[in-house]
């Protein structure tokens, strides 16, 4: 890439926005924050995660001139008929047991307690969209799975959000035990990421040729 792409991101989870600045910064983007722009988040009302990610990278968008990034992601238990899901950020607080990422997967393992490892399983899904403007009529749209199983108690060390009960299959250790750049590499934003990237770059060559 021979130019610096502006690019701001619909969130304003630092912990998505180091992932994300880790993998792109590196190809030549610039990104930045919707919070960096004045850009307040809009409620999520959308029934899945491809249309929340619409909604929110159009917003960014329309809000900053530049073009945007959204993604939405959630944990998919399957003991739990793929809860939390889209409310994977407010599950503990939908269920009036607090807020935040401790909480959260906290309550997590409490609904839980009790069932072997073999009823655990569990994936991480992640949906990112790229809109060039506003009124972008063909999005880039990627998907990423990651899959394990969840851990009968919290293994404390990096990440965020439910990395400390989530044990990833590719290494067989929770999510938060991994070095960053690893993490990149697996992770089901990492997977959605790199095939978003792989877009992008077809897409100019498509339009240089």
């Amino acid at each position: 890439m021979s130019e610096t792409q502006a690019i701001v991101f619909a969130s304003e989870n630092e912990g998505k926005i180091r992932e994300l600045n880790a993998l792109l910064t590196p190809l030549g983007y610039t990104v930045s924050s919707q919070k960096d722009h004045g850009i307040v988040s809009l409620p999520e009302t959308a029934v899945t995660f491809v249309e929340n990610a619409i909604v929110k990278a159009r917003h960014a968008s329309s809000k900053s001139g530049l073009a945007a990034i959204a993604d939405d992601s959630g944990l998919e238990v399957d003991a739990l008929k793929g809860a939390p899901g889209l409310y994977s950020s407010r599950y503990a607080k939908m269920n009036n047991t607090g807020s935040g990422d401790v909480d959260n997967y906290m309550y997590l393992l409490k609904q839980l307690d009790g069932l072997d490892e073999s009823a655990r399983t569990a994936r991480f899904r992640s949906v990112v969209v790229y809109l060039r403007h506003e009124n972008d009529p063909s999005p880039i749209i990627s998907e990423g799975v990651w899959e394990g199983h969840i851990l009968p108690q919290a293994v404390e060390g990096g990440g965020f959000g439910y990395d400390p009960v989530f044990c990833n299959h590719d290494t067989n250790e929770a999510a938060s035990l991994l070095e960053k750049n690893l993490k990149n590499r697996l992770s089901h934003r990492g997977k959605a990421v790199a095939s978003l990237v792989k877009q992008l770059e077809s897409r100019t060559t498509n339009a240089g040729a």
